[in-house]
């Protein structure tokens, strides 16, 4: 049966539409794993030195402070590229920065494989730790606008997503050990990054279309309208000029976008992502980061053993990402990040002050509910709060100053876990680091703030902070034609 073509008024219209699909199915579909792919490979790129880092510090002869410093480096470089992946979505769409990151992670990944020494690794860290920084600014951007609003919580599938990236580059490290190949196995594991990486790059070429939401804010209504055909199979049309609504509080002064966040509604938001995303950061890339050498501490030196209990480990990261989306459904996004870091914060407790005194079943159960009950709460939840919490030309763009935020909490927690480790010793470390999640527990519970315990949209939210100048506000509306074309 032939339907008609749909108009499109303006960004309400590609909203309604959007929402009233009861799934995120065909071409949307394939755009939104493809979107998670990326995720896939950053995580996949973030660990790949994890699993081979003591074999690397042997086989480079690294010193802690060396070690510290490979190992935070790209979230250092992630720092600034997280903000400006936000501003090149935000003001070219999201298409072309996302297809760059993978250009930028394979460089970055082909670099390390053939590194003659320290320095070359480092500079391929600064192109894994810029595809990084500029991906997942985009990348949750792009989830958030390709899922309708009752299924919110999904965008927290990503957990799941790293945690499998992570068990990948641990199930391969054992193949390579079982090649012989010595302590230059870290080089294997990045050159799977690189492959996995050319994948990922020749598929969102080819799959990507623009977001409709973006074009739509930008009032791009033709091109919005011709995105919509593409991706749902049906036809959509740009109303005629007149016909047009003008966009609501369309904010148009690029990097200055960004002082929007700490305005007004924006702000409690914009502090409440952000405690979650840089909580969860250190309290990873300090403790979950370094399972492989934990777990070398607790089971013995052997590769094989330390790798496998690093596994058991990450495959309750795995458990516990993809429960997420439930649990953020049933708790809310909020209520899930305050429970999860005061759970966080009572295993570190009982790692410093049982560890080594435990017996050998308590030592496998404590750190892995220590990343299960991170991958179920707060893990994924900083970005997906950054992500649902602002309108479409902000949404990148606060992603990336959020992800910055992160990314200095990331740098900082692979940065003081080798140093406090050779300092204070593993005990006193955890006990240190124990008070993160504390902190960020108690912000959590303080700030009311949850974008899936609402029915307001930022993208048409009328008191939202707007610079002067801006279109002036006027009722939402609902184009008829959405309800007669719901799916």
């Amino acid at each position: 049966m032939q339907h008609s073509a749909i108009k499109i008024r303006g960004i309400d219209d590609v909203i309604a539409y959007i929402d009233s699909c009861p799934g995120i199915r065909g071409r949307a579909g394939v755009i939104w794993w493809l979107a998670l792919g990326g995720l896939f490979l950053d995580a996949f790129s973030n660990s790949a030195l994890s699993a081979g880092l003591g074999p690397m510090t042997r086989n480079l002869q690294l010193a802690p402070a060396k070690v510290a410093l490979l190992t935070s480096f790209a979230s250092w470089v992630a720092i600034a590229f997280n903000p400006i992946g936000g501003w090149m979505a935000d003001r070219w769409g999201r298409v072309r920065p996302l297809v760059l990151a993978k250009v930028l992670a394979v460089a970055g990944a082909l670099l390390v494989v053939f590194a003659p020494g320290f320095e070359v690794i480092l500079a391929g860290r600064f192109f894994v730790g810029a595809a990084y920084g500029i991906d997942f600014a985009i990348a949750m951007a792009v989830l958030a606008e390709f899922t309708p609003v009752k299924l919110k919580s999904r965008l927290n599938t990503w957990q799941g997503m790293w945690y499998t990236a992570v068990c990948s580059n641990l199930l391969l490290a054992l193949l390579f050990y079982s090649w012989d190949v010595g302590d230059t196995i870290w080089r294997y594991s990045v050159a799977a990054t690189a492959v996995f990486g050319v994948v990922i790059l020749l598929l969102q070429g080819l799959f990507l279309v623009e977001s409709p939401i973006w074009l739509a804010r930008k009032e791009l209504l033709d091109a919005a309208a011709h995105a919509m055909t593409r991706i749902y199979g049906r036809e959509f049309v740009a109303a005629p000029p007149a016909e047009r609504i003008p966009v609501l509080n369309q904010a148009r002064r690029g990097l200055a976008n960004v002082l929007l966040i700490f305005r007004g509604v924006y702000l409690p938001r914009t502090v409440l992502a952000a405690t979650v995303q840089i909580g969860q950061s250190i309290q990873y890339f300090a403790i979950g980061w370094y399972l492989p050498l934990i777990s070398a501490a607790l089971f013995g030196k052997d590769f094989v053993y330390a790798t496998i209990g690093a596994l058991v480990f990450n495959v309750c990261g795995i458990f516990g990402g993809f429960l997420s989306p439930l649990i953020g459904r049933k708790l809310g996004l909020r209520r899930a990040s305050a429970f999860g870091f005061a759970a966080v914060f009572a295993m570190l407790l009982i790692l410093g002050l049982f560890n080594g005194k435990m017996p050998m079943w308590m030592a496998v159960v404590v750190p892995s509910l220590f990343i299960l009950f991170h991958s179920g709460g707060p893990g994924a939840n900083g970005k997906s709060l950054s992500s649902l919490s602002f309108r479409s030309e902000l949404r990148a763009g606060a992603n990336g100053i959020i992800g910055a935020l992160g990314a200095i909490g990331a740098a900082l927690g692979l940065l003081v876990f080798p140093l406090f480790r050779a300092q204070y010793g593993l005990e006193t470390t955890f006990l240190i680091l124990s008070v993160v999640p504390l902190l960020a527990s108690i912000i959590c519970f303080a700030i009311r703030w949850d974008p899936t315990r609402t029915t307001i949209n930022p993208d048409n939210e009328a008191d939202a902070p707007q610079f002067k100048g801006d279109v002036p506000d006027a009722p939402g509306f609902m184009n008829p034609a959405i309800e007669k074309a719901r799916p």
